[in-house]
């Protein structure tokens, strides 16, 4: 990857014209033209052109690389690297400048206010997902519910949406990433109005300490059983628990597979993607929390026995999570050896909630059967 290091001339050729963008570098033509991210082939994968105008700054990628400095391009305003990548990537990323994170102001591809998406060519697309800069607003379910938890403690907001009319109940964990960073109100009614799901009912549940909610405690799902699902059903909307799906990520794909172990009445399908199966009690104070026992408390779990004949369990990770990969292949062996119905895939990304979207809509309309 492209660091620091002595700048061209003001006469130097550009490099930039090798990735489509024409002119004298940092001039008022050049930017009006200029877009990125821009991928060019290379090495079997990909040579990405980022582009920065204004003062330092560097490249800070979700999961998948270390952060990368820009270098400067002569005594311009322009500010540049050259990033390689694999095949098949999807990634978010944010260009830090004044110790300030913040959207790419050349992608039209945005995740939030301050986060961009870069696709190689490769990547699968994902139709139902709108590109939306830093400036859009995301759409808001018109229902909100006040959920004053006895269980888990103080107040959240909870937010449900009914999609082409309405149907089985989708829990959304990580809900507020799903309603602020990443429109699935917006994708969800496109999936369904395309016919590549039946109507559903969204419930955007938050999190407000996520470790200790989705850690292996029975204290979420009980509160989703006795507090949530009855709120939920004073708005209206009654939760066909034969029909429930529980949609998770990272740390919510872990507490969704262990509802499914430890309430099968309530939670029999789930869409879990990149599950943090390494987790296991202090695994998160260890120097390298991915280092301990495969498959983590859960593998040791299901290997004490258990009947998940009634679970539909879609798993989809990220193709370039390699370290999350052995933990995640072991708990998929071992979830159908306990008798779940499966459905397993890998997505172009690594640990990055942009990769795990489009999974999100085909893992859900999967579990719904």
């Amino acid at each position: 990857m492209t660091g620091p290091g002595p700048g061209p001339t003001a006469d130097a050729e550009s490099p930039f014209t090798a990735f489509g963008l024409p002119g004298k570098p940092g001039t008022d033509a050049f930017w009006a033209g200029a877009r990125t991210p821009l991928p060019v082939p290379a090495d079997g994968g990909w040579l990405t052109l980022f582009l920065w105008r204004g003062s330092p700054a560097s490249l800070a990628f979700e999961s998948w690389s270390r952060p990368v400095p820009l270098r400067r391009w002569a005594r311009t305003d322009c500010w540049y690297a050259e990033v390689p990548m694999p095949q098949r990537l999807r990634v978010t990323y944010q260009l830090v400048a004044d110790g300030t994170p913040r959207a790419d102001s050349l992608n039209p591809v945005g995740a939030g206010a301050d986060r961009s998406i870069a696709a190689t060519p490769d990547a699968p697309p994902q139709p139902h997902w709108p590109a939306l800069g830093p400036d859009d607003i995301l759409p808001l379910p018109a229902t909100r519910l006040r959920w004053n938890s006895e269980r888990l403690g103080g107040r959240r907001t909870v937010r449900v949406h009914p999609v082409g009319g309405g149907g089985p109940v989708v829990l959304l964990l990580d809900g507020d990433d799903w309603l602020h960073l990443h429109p699935a109100m917006t994708a969800f009614e496109s999936a369904v109005a395309a016919g590549e799901m039946e109507p559903v009912t969204l419930v955007f549940v938050p999190a407000k300490n996520r470790e200790a909610e989705f850690t292996c405690r029975p204290q979420l799902w009980e509160a989703v059983r006795d507090e949530l699902l009855p709120l939920v059903a004073r708005s209206g909307v009654a939760a066909d628990l034969d029909r429930l799906v529980v949609a998770g990520q990272s740390l919510g794909g872990l507490s969704a597979l262990y509802a499914a172990l430890e309430f099968p009445e309530l939670v029999s399908r789930i869409a879990c993607q990149s599950g943090s199966f390494w987790w296991a009690p202090g695994a998160e104070e260890l120097p390298d929390p991915l280092g301990g026992p495969v498959g983590g408390a859960l593998a040791e779990r299901l290997r004490r026995g258990a009947d998940l004949s009634r679970l539909r369990c879609a798993f989809d990770v990220g193709q370039h999570e390699t370290r999350m990969l052995p933990h995640c292949e072991l708990t998929e062996s071992l979830t159908e050896r306990a008798g779940a119905t499966t459905r397993i895939s890998r997505s172009a990304s690594d640990h990055d909630r942009a990769g795990w979207r489009q999974a999100l809509l085909r893992d859900v309309a999967w579990a719904l059967g």
